[in-house]
C-alpha cells in the first residue's frame, strides 16, 4: 500500500511512571507490537523519539529519527516523522496503542484519498493519534509550531481534513480498540486483559 507509518515515542510517560514502549505485551514490547501491526500494512515504519533518548528496542524493524528540539509535543513529532517517510502519506499513531487493527489502518488509508488528513471522530473527539497525514501538512504544522501552537487539532482545522465517523470502522474493528491508549498502569492492565481475550 502506498503509505508509510509513523509511531510517536517522544513523550515522558509521566502518567505511566515508566517507558511505555518497553512494557511487555505477550512476548514483545508495546512498541514492538505497534510497529509490527502497522508494518503489516505500511511500506515502511518510522519511530520518532525525543532528542537524547536511548533506543532500547533491539530487533524492532523500523527506522528511528529524533525530534531536533524536545518538549514541543506530538505536532513536532508529526513533522519530524513526515520528513523521514518514503511515501507521500503516513498512518500516524502513538507507541501506547497496541490494540490497533491493521484492517482499520488500511481502511483509513483508503479513505484518505488526496486529502491532507483523514481522521476518525469518536464520541465527538478527533482521534488525531490514529489518523493518516500527508507530507503536504508539514509547512502549516511548522507555521503553527513557530507561532507557539502545539495542538494537532489546530493543524487539522487548518488543512483539508476528511473526518470519518468511527462507527464506519466497526466492521473491521467492532469494539474500536484501535483507539485504546495505555497511558496509565490501569489502562495497561486493561489492555493486557483485552489482548488475552482476543486470543
Amino acid at each position: 500500500m502506498n503509505a508509510s507509518a509513523i509511531v510517536l515515542c517522544g513523550g515522558g510517560s509521566t502518567r505511566m511512571g515508566q517507558d511505555k514502549g518497553a512494557l511487555p505485551v505477550g512476548n514483545e514490547t508495546m512498541l514492538g507490537r505497534v510497529v509490527r501491526l502497522v508494518g503489516s500494512v505500511a511500506s515502511d515504519v518510522v519511530i520518532v523519539k525525543a532528542p537524547h533518548k536511548g533506543v532500547p528496542y533491539e530487533g524492532v524493524p523500523a527506522r528511528v529519527v529524533f525530534d531536533p528540539v524536545g518538549g514541543l509535543g506530538p505536532l513536532a513529532g508529526i513533522v519530524t516523522g513526515l520528513r523521514a517517510i518514503r511515501e507521500p502519506r503516513a498512518f500516524i499513531t502513538a507507541c501506547d496503542m497496541p490494540l490497533l487493527r491493521p484492517a482499520a489502518v488500511t481502511r483509513l488509508i483508503e479513505l484518505a484519498g488526496d486529502h491532507d488528513v483523514c481522521v476518525p471522530v469518536w464520541d465527538g473527539h478527533l482521534m488525531s493519534m490514529c489518523a493518516v497525514y500527508r507530507v503536504t501538512v508539514i509547512a502549516e504544522a511548522e507555521r503553527l509550531i513557530e507561532a507557539g501552537e502545539r495542538s494537532v487539532r489546530g493543524l487539522i482545522a487548518r488543512v483539508d481534513a476528511k473526518k470519518v465517523d468511527a462507527a464506519d470502522l466497526r466492521d473491521v474493528d467492532p469494539d474500536l480498540e484501535s483507539f485504546f491508549s495505555c497511558d496509565t498502569p490501569e489502562r495497561y492492565q486493561e489492555m493486557l486483559r483485552r489482548s488475552a481475550l482476543r486470543k
